[in-house]
Formats: C-alpha cells, structure tokens, sequence
C-alpha cells in the first residue's frame, strides 16, 4: 500500500502527468475530507461504502491515465530512495487539508 501511495505522490508531482488526473486525485481527496456525501456517514455500512468504492477506482483511473514512462521512472526511484519521506509528506498535506476545511467551514458558519 505505502508503495501505490509514494507512486501516486510521485506521479501527480511530476509535469508529464495530465492535469485531468491531477483533478481526479484533488477532486476525490476533497470528496472523502469534504463534509458532504452522497450517502451520509452515520448510516451503519453504506455510508462508507461509497468511499471504499471511489479509493480503488479513483486509483485505477488515475494510473492508467499517468504515462507508461513516468510509472517506470517512479518506481525506479523508489527502490532507490526510501518510500517513507513520501508517506510523510502526504500525511501532512492531509492533516493540513483537514484543517484548511475545518476553519473553512467555521469561517462560513460564523
């Protein structure tokens, strides 16, 4: 899993990349963050169903959309270079999209 993720950070950071698979990777990260849902989350078992329907085929649009050569290149460097450096840049993009939303809606709420 840590390698599918350094590959997809790697990939939407690199210029050959199209920037149509870029937006399906924001637009899905905002999608799974975001507060609204097209099933709500407090259901028992649907409510998240949606998210773990939309990870795996967001993940497999997006790779094959990414070209043949920027995946060899990725995953060159990455048995190179440790996977972990990545891991933890994501984590923090995450966290600090997670707050930009809260004190989005706080703002809009007040």
């Amino acid at each position: 899993m840590k390698e599918k993720i350094a590959l997809l950070i790697s990939a939407m950071g690199d210029k050959r990349t199209p920037w149509y698979a870029k937006a399906m990777v924001v637009l899905t990260l905002a999608y799974i963050i975001g507060p609204i849902d097209l099933i709500p989350d407090f259901i028992p078992v649907i409510g998240l169903l949606d998210e773990v329907i939309l990870i795996p085929v967001v993940y497999t649009l997006v790779m094959k959309l990414v070209p043949d050569e920027v995946k060899a290149e990725v995953l060159a460097a990455a048995k190179q270079e440790p996977v972990h450096i990545a891991i933890k840049i994501f984590g923090v993009c995450v966290i600090m999209i997670i707050w930009l939303t809260l004190i989005f809606v706080a703002y809009t709420l007040l």
